[in-house]
């Protein structure tokens, strides 16, 4: 049946869109906040997109927005296999990219309750490692660098420096067989560079990869001890990247120029350096100056000027399994939101939805324009920090208990179960 008054309903029709304008536009009507959805550019589970242009500077302001509309409680839901898997902070031990911790049904394989590890070669293993640790099922684990405080070691341990011989006091000089004799402390090689290759001449090895005899991830921190790590609390809006690299290999810089190309940044370092120079960082800011009176080195003030922006640029130097470095971790301490380029399993050693992964993009353009959303949307940034907020770990809880902190009572209970200088070559 036709209408009798067709202008009478068109008439009406537009009266009523009227109304809905001038009420939406005063601030009567809102939408409701933008749904979650699943993406194929995160392996964490759902996430909130980034839809409406909401510029911010204060990271307090978008963790209260994201409290209203989306909070703990529907994250951890999004996320509940995870956390189920781990009882209760989102570790899945299903993963084969990390060592399984024992508990204390192994502690019947120790065959010794005290352990000593004399650290003979290192480049980069800190002095504040050396300790007296106690260890699970009551071993008691000494690291030290002094042959005076370890003067008989059941393990001689040798940092990416191989062990071809042994240094003794007055200059004589021991060299190693291939084979190791009867009542010589065990020969440990650590090798935590990508090609992670053996010497030949150890008995235990130390990567970064599950499949060898001990693995030691990057997520640890005592070697980074003495720094400065105030966390700003308000990000730059204008300058959103933070780049800092001094190894300028020629992959790694043509990844990093085509994606800073096309974002707002701050690189700092000896590659594609655009802020006037070397260890400009404590111009830009002063309060990330360390209390000390000694010449400021870069990474004493790395996390605390990393903290100021909101993305960092994270590539490693060679996208390897398992490979997942400091470049990264330093960015999730920082408070910032790291973009990815490295190890193609590194959902295995990281929090849910914490970091954007390169690799999940078709082009560096979709990229860009993802982060310029992404930082414009206080809400959808936010959700990237919501993992510590509601303490939703996924694989990074085991990922840190695997770290360098933790590697001399983990070595000390390998040796242990070898049995230290009484092993049979």
């Amino acid at each position: 049946m036709l209408l009798k008054n067709p202008i009478n309903t068109i008439t009406i029709s537009l009266m009523l869109l009227a109304a809905f304008l001038i009420l939406f536009f005063a601030g009567f009507l809102e939408f409701p906040p933008p749904a979650l959805t699943t993406t194929s550019l995160s392996d964490s589970g759902f996430r909130v997109e980034p839809t409406k242009f909401d510029p911010f500077v204060d990271l307090f302001t978008a963790y209260k927005k994201w409290d209203s509309q989306v909070g703990c409680a529907r994250f951890r839901e999004g996320h509940k296999d995870a956390i189920h898997a781990s009882g209760g902070s989102g570790f899945n031990g299903s993963t084969g990219s990390l060592q399984r911790v024992g508990g204390d049904s192994e502690c019947g394989e120790l065959k010794m309750d005290h352990v000593s590890v004399l650290v003979k070669g290192w480049t980069w293993i800190p002095d504040n490692l050396d300790n007296l640790y106690p260890c699970r099922c009551g071993l008691s684990c000494l690291w030290s660098k002094s042959a005076v405080l370890a003067d008989k070691p059941d393990a001689l341990l040798f940092e990416t420096t191989t062990p071809p011989f042994q240094a003794l006091p007055g200059g004589n000089v021991i060299y190693f067989d291939c084979q190791r004799r009867n009542g010589d402390p065990l020969r440990v090689y650590m090798d935590l560079e990508p090609g992670r290759k053996r010497s030949g001449m150890e008995d235990v090895f130390i990567s970064y990869h599950a499949e060898d005899d001990v693995q030691s991830t990057y997520a640890g921190a005592l070697f980074h001890n003495g720094r400065n790590y105030h966390v700003s609390p308000r990000k730059n809006n204008d300058t959103l990247v933070y780049w800092s690299s001094s190894r300028c290999l020629a992959q790694r810089n043509k990844r990093a120029k085509s994606l800073l190309s096309l974002l707002p940044h701050h690189s700092f370092g000896k590659c594609l350096n655009n802020v006037g120079g070397l260890d400009m960082a404590l111009s830009l800011y002063p309060e990330c100056a360390s209390a000390t009176s000694e010449k400021p080195r870069w990474w004493d003030h790395l996390h605390c000027a990393m903290s100021h922006y909101k993305f960092v640029l994270a590539i490693e130097n060679t996208a390897t399994e398992s490979y997942v470095t400091e470049k990264l971790f330093y960015a999730l301490d920082s408070g910032a939101v790291p973009i990815y380029f490295g190890a193609p399993n590194v959902w295995d050693f990281i929090p849910p939805h914490s970091i954007i992964d390169g690799s999940k993009f078709s082009s560096m353009n979709e990229l860009a324009s993802y982060v310029k959303a992404l930082a414009n949307d206080a809400v959808a940034y936010a959700e990237y920090h919501a993992w510590r907020r509601c303490g939703v770990l996924g694989n990074y809880g085991e990922t840190r208990s695997l770290s360098l902190d933790t590697l001399p009572c983990r070595l000390c209970e390998e040796v242990s179960r070898r049995g230290g200088r009484n092993a049979k070559s």
